[in-house]
């Protein structure tokens, strides 16, 4: 039996990027931060941060643009995948990535920008909302929608949340 299997979480290092194959498919690429900390032998606490190279397919991809930026959290559920090629110097090159199957947002960032459509949150103050208390309280946090029904072929196992 075999299995090639991977899960992280980690915090988005950019922006994901998204582009369209010639035959009209989605694809994101974003890069995740994950941070391993441990005490050394002399109880010296040490730290350690993995980059990794995740891809995602599809609606999963155009969900990626839409939520994720630069310092979400986000978790990936998917598999390795090593590529390689020829640059244009010639020389031989690879890769590992993680081929996104399951993406799961997170919370949002500290100071995050609202996308076109995307989050949206209460901006009144407590003493404006309505609930008359009159101090501050952290306004409520609206779930994100996404139309599926504006897409034919959705599964699922492809909607993040």
């Amino acid at each position: 039996m075999d299995l090639n299997k991977v899960i992280i979480v980690g915090r988005v290092t950019a922006d994901p990027q998204l582009r369209t194959t010639p035959g009209g498919q989605s694809v994101a690429t974003i890069g995740v931060a994950t941070n391993r900390t441990w005490n050394d032998k002399n109880g010296q606490k040490q730290e350690e941060t993995e980059f990794h190279n995740v891809v995602l397919w599809g609606r999963q991809a155009e969900i990626a643009a839409q939520f994720l930026v630069k310092g979400a959290t986000v978790l990936i559920e998917g598999r390795l995948r090593t590529r390689s090629w020829t640059d244009k110097q010639g020389q031989s090159r690879k890769t590992t990535e993680i081929m996104s199957e399951r993406m799961q947002l997170g919370p949002r960032p500290q100071g995050f920008s609202q996308p076109s459509g995307g989050f949206a949150a209460a901006s009144q103050p407590a003493s404006q909302n309505g609930n008359g208390a009159g101090k501050d309280v952290a306004p409520e946090e609206e779930i994100p929608t996404i139309d599926l029904e504006a897409e034919g072929d959705i599964k699922p196992e492809e909607i993040p949340f």
